[in-house]
């Protein structure tokens, strides 16, 4: 299984165990979170290529993706950057 298909099952499994509701898919680079029924953005994942950590956008209303963080971006291995998404009102603002 290449990187990118096994990160997108990680982030299945994880979407599934809390509820369901989001897509996401690997392009560019990176992984886009949406929510499955409209479309809406929730949050991007890049790799960094440092083990499975991954830099955390969200999506901001300059309608652009931007550091999830104030001091230039949040950096968390893939199950703390899920369960930070999951529970931070700021990536479900557009949702």
């Amino acid at each position: 299984m290449s990187r990118q298909n096994e990160t997108l099952a990680r982030i299945e499994r994880f979407n599934r165990r809390h509820g369901g509701g989001v897509s996401a898919v690997y392009r560019q680079g990176g992984y886009t979170l949406t929510v499955a029924e409209t479309g809406a953005p929730v949050a991007r994942l890049k790799p960094t290529g440092q083990s499975d950590t991954m830099r955390v956008y969200y999506w901001s209303h300059r309608e652009k993706w931007a550091d999830a963080g104030p001091l230039g971006g949040v950096i968390l291995p893939l199950d703390d950057a899920l369960k930070t998404i999951a529970s931070e009102p700021v990536f479900w603002a557009w949702a």
